[in-house]
């Protein structure tokens, strides 16, 4: 993560901007000390879209949460099959 002083940032902000938008960060300091990092802008998902899309595609069955089977059970447990 590179770090430049705040006229270097002025002078060069297209060419720091050009970097950033590639995924790096960097660090604009005011006589040595950090005061900003310039970071990729990144946009909320649109999940709000995406939710209800396979709606009726399928159904959860009544007994979806019933026990396994005492042979499932202890094949997972390490036991006969």
């Amino acid at each position: 993560m590179e770090t430049v002083n705040i006229h270097q940032a002025k002078t060069n902000l297209s060419r720091l901007l050009s970097r950033v938008e590639l995924g790096e960060e960097i660090i604009i300091s005011n006589r040595g000390i950090p005061i900003a990092k310039l970071v990729p802008f990144q946009a909320l998902s649109n999940r709000r879209a995406s939710l209800g899309l396979d709606r009726g595609r399928f159904t959860v069955p009544e007994d979806f949460d019933a026990p396994l089977p005492e042979e499932i059970l202890a094949a997972f447990e390490g036991g006969e099959e």
